[in-house]
């Protein structure tokens, strides 16, 4: 395998792009080496600027539920294309859109259109505390919502992979209303609310975690922040700019049978474009300027590209639900030949896997939150990841995020990640 246009290509990025990429986990730095540059991607495979095909398990981190460049998706920007890229006034296609999406999760109300995952979650917590009139809120170690101020309190994703503890440019002032526990623990939930009576105004969790790695949400955990929220008047917040669309077509909402007060959408609502929302509970969304006080705005919020990528890729979730069995097939069955593999190698591992959300951890104990998902072997993680690029199998380069499948995957590509995974044991043990 020949990386050398990628070699010069980050070479020259250094040069006018901070670190050389346009998001930190990009870099490669948990994983060493320097980044592969994307030329193209169809289907299930990437191509870089050396020709090499990777099957894809990123996914764009997440949104390519069917597969890069999916042909209705990419017709569908076509067309809308040359009527103009923004029009900063409202359209039909923002109604249609809404509506879509009401129609399809749980809990919606109302949503309001914004460009980006953080945006969606930063809008959402301003909201809860407008709507309650408290200004503190639970986050959970490991669980990344986005790089506004308040979030990056012991969050995940590339602050986990950089080990960044404190983020300078962040006042104290800010991170004091941060409260933090282990994901997971509900008995630390349970304290905090106590040790801070009337004081709390949301709670936000990623249902099932991605940026720690694929992390599953133990039995009664979500059930008892539900309880917890109800109790005391403070807002669930389900961040699922991961998990929204993509575990089901009401998101884990739906997969795991829990209502949230507010919800935070990304990617997906876009196919890939940059884009987000928020939505949930009339009774909370009509605080929302125009409505209410709470202000939020944004120039392309609704933006009729994203919007028209977006409502193909719903649309088609929507009508066609085998989608998900086939996914969660062809995950189950990734799943089955990675253990199999892992399991004749004789070394430590352990796999967490719901839905189309998977992850490896080498850890000889259960991986359930950000502590036992730091302590797992992530120096062997990095040997596998080049083992595995090596092969053409393009993982997330840290092992701090989940793995994404797309349905465009075939079983022969199953079966080709399965093989290299046996062959990088073989070279890297």
């Amino acid at each position: 395998m020949h990386i050398k246009n990628s070699e010069q290509l980050f070479q020259r990025a250094q040069k006018s792009i901070p670190g050389g990429v346009n998001s930190p986990v990009r870099a490669f730095k948990s994983v060493g080496g320097n980044p592969i540059f994307i030329q193209k991607a169809k289907g299930a495979y990437l191509y870089d600027e050396d020709e090499n095909a990777y099957i894809d398990y990123i996914a764009s981190w997440g949104p390519m539920i069917l597969g890069h460049a999916y042909e209705p998706v990419i017709k569908a920007i076509q067309e809308k294309a040359v009527f103009s890229t923004s029009f900063g006034a409202p359209t039909q296609l923002e109604i249609e859109m809404a509506e879509l999406i009401i129609s399809m999760a749980p809990n919606v109300d109302l949503i309001r259109m914004v460009s980006s995952g953080t945006e969606a979650c930063m809008s959402a917590l301003r909201l809860a505390r407008g709507y309650t009139g408290k200004n503190k809120f639970i986050k959970f170690e490991g669980c990344y919502h986005g790089h506004a101020d308040a979030f990056l309190v012991k969050a995940g994703s590339g602050v986990a992979t950089f080990n960044i503890q404190t983020v300078p440019g962040i006042p104290a002032a800010v991170s004091d209303d941060t409260l933090t526990c282990a994901y997971n623990d509900l008995n630390a939930v349970e304290k905090i609310v106590a040790d801070y009576p009337n004081e709390i105004a949301a709670i936000i969790v990623e249902p099932v975690a991605g940026n720690m790695g694929c992390i599953l949400p133990e039995q009664g955990f979500l059930e008892g922040l539900r309880k917890i929220c109800t109790q005391h008047n403070i807002v669930l917040i389900f961040d699922e700019v991961m998990t929204g669309f993509r575990l089901a077509a009401g998101g884990a909402q739906q997969r795991l049978s829990i209502d949230a007060d507010l919800i935070t959408y990304g990617k997906a609502i876009g196919a890939g474009m940059p884009v987000g929302a928020f939505g949930g509970k009339k009774e909370i969304m009509q605080h929302i300027a125009p409505l209410g006080n709470v202000y939020q705005a944004g120039t392309l919020s609704g933006n009729p590209i994203a919007m028209i990528a977006g409502y193909t890729l719903l649309n088609e979730l929507k009508n066609n639900p085998s989608i998900y069995k086939e996914l969660d097939d062809k995950t189950a069955y990734l799943h089955k030949g990675l253990d199999e593999v892992f399991a004749a190698s004789k070394t430590p591992y352990t796999i967490n896997r719901l839905g189309s959300m998977i992850s490896v951890h080498f850890s000889n104990k259960p991986v359930t939150n950000f502590e036992t998902a730091a302590a797992a072997n992530n120096d062997l993680f990095k040997k596998y990841f080049h083992a595995m690029l090596k092969r053409g199998i393009y993982l997330p380069p840290s092992p701090f995020e989940s793995w994404f499948l797309n349905n465009a995957l075939t079983y022969a590509d199953l079966d080709k990640t399965i093989a290299a995974s046996k062959e990088s044991l073989q070279e890297i043990l």
